[in-house]
């Protein structure tokens, strides 16, 4: 299925463990989202948050994908949760290439028990499309591996 692109922010390695496993499932292809924002350590987790909570974002890198976004069939955006929000890197992303999508799914990685689905409402509001399926995946938790195959599920039950 080299017409889904999954692509993702990491910044523990969480999301990109979790996005390279289902680029892996789907045959698709994988691109990292990058920006020059220290977010290492304490202060990087500290930027994180007070980014994520006053919604601002930094220039992200030139993203380099085989073909214009609105030729995939489905674009698959993978983001960790911050303060309870997408990522600024992903918002900056979505902010600025996000009307180029035609078809979208969002995968969240989170560190808090509640599952974040407000997220994809906050990513919808950047990608007119909406969104065809979301899943949140809280890693180390014993429903990991379950909510990661249903939300591979819902992405190929949109493809077909």
């Amino acid at each position: 299925m080299n017409d889904v692109l999954c692509i993702y922010y990491s910044r523990t390695g969480n999301t990109k463990k979790a996005m390279k496993y289902i680029a892996m499932e789907l045959d698709a292809e994988l691109v990292e989202l990058r920006d020059d924002a220290r977010r290492d350590g304490f202060w990087g987790w500290l930027r994180c948050g007070r980014d994520a909570v006053r919604r601002t974002t930094d220039p992200i890198h030139p993203v380099e994908t085989s073909r214009p976004l609105s030729e995939y069939r489905l674009v698959i955006i993978g983001t960790p949760v911050w303060a309870g929000r997408c990522s600024s890197v992903v918002r900056g992303f979505l902010k600025e290439r996000g009307g180029e999508i035609s078809a979208a799914a969002y995968l969240a990685t989170r560190r808090s028990l509640r599952r974040s689905e407000e997220v994809f409402e906050q990513m919808d509001l950047y990608t007119p499309c909406g969104h065809a399926a979301a899943g949140s995946l809280l890693p180390g938790s014993v429903g990991y591996d379950f909510w990661r195959e249903e939300f591979l599920r819902q992405v190929r039950e949109h493809l077909n």
